[in-house]
């Protein structure tokens, strides 16, 4: 006897879809529509079609964006979930101590996002901070304010304390799911440690770190705050990212047309970047 299926589960789900459809679809719609006209103020609106895409486009500036942004991006992947993962594998399992490793990684976390900027804006000062101070008793001249090889690599610095204790928690929760009879069999064949991790711990490891590369890369490549509290996106257009851009162009100079089409264009690549870094993940891991 075939069992019949009860559909009505979907009603419960039908106000998240309501939900969606008003916060995200609507001002989607709103954007594309926006983005093929040219807007002069309310009721003044006159049909350009594809032309404020083609300017995006080619615009120098938006490219050294996209570039600068592409090179974060891929910094912070290449740096923070290594180190998330060694920090997970040095945490203690258990016990008061493993609590401890919790709370301190969970701090960065809970602080708000233009706070961190702050923070970062006085700890790395020449002057005040005990950061940069310290840095310019080495010998070595530093000033993120002006220099744009310091004001980069500190906006990276700031980005991997923030947010390198997510993918730390995040892989420690997956280390911790491991069953103990894996490492119970690793002991038995004498196993080293780095059999262990490449054999028992990296596989199952896999759907957090693809969490985790997710949700790194998607966050950085959208970063705004940080970088717009911490430098301006200075000195000069040095951290100026695509975000700062698009804000720039939308409210700063009003151009509503241009910046809707820019926006589309980077919600495009933002999708198309996370089903590539998904797509090659899962597939790697369905050949093994």
């Amino acid at each position: 006897m075939q069992k019949v299926q009860n559909n009505k589960a979907w009603w419960l789900v039908l106000p998240v879809f309501l939900l969606v459809a008003f916060s995200a679809l609507i001002p989607l719609m709103t954007v594309v529509n926006y983005s093929v006209q040219d807007i002069f103020g309310p009721g003044q609106a006159f049909f350009v079609g594809t032309e404020w895409f083609k300017e995006v486009l080619t615009d120098e500036r938006l490219q050294d964006s996209l570039l600068r942004q592409f090179i974060f991006s891929g910094a912070v992947l290449l740096i923070q979930i290594p180190l998330g993962i060694g920090v997970a594998l040095m945490m203690p399992k258990s016990g008061i101590k493993g609590s401890l490793c919790l709370i301190l990684l969970a701090i960065p976390l809970l602080i708000p996002w233009n706070v961190v900027g702050t923070i970062w804006q006085i700890f790395a000062r020449g002057d005040i901070g005990l950061f940069g101070w310290g840095i310019n008793q080495l010998g070595i001249d530093y000033n993120y304010t002006g220099d744009t090889l310091d004001a980069w690599l500190t906006v990276l610095l700031m980005d991997v304390w923030h947010w390198t204790p997510l993918v730390a928690l995040l892989c420690y929760s997956g280390l911790r799911a491991i069953p103990e009879a894996f490492y119970q069999a690793a002991e038995i064949d004498r196993a080293s440690k780095w059999a262990v991790f490449r054999y028992i711990q990296l596989p199952r490891l896999k759907s957090v770190l693809i969490i985790a590369v997710l949700l790194r890369f998607m966050d950085s490549f959208m970063i705004y705050i940080e970088p717009f509290v911490l430098t301006g996106g200075g000195p000069g257009s040095s951290t100026t990212f695509l975000s700062q851009t698009l804000t720039t162009m939308a409210i700063g100079q009003f151009d509503l047309g241009r910046a809707a089409a820019f926006s589309l264009i980077y919600f495009l690549i933002v999708l198309l970047i996370s089903w590539l870094f998904f797509t090659a993940i899962t597939h790697a891991d369905k050949e093994k």
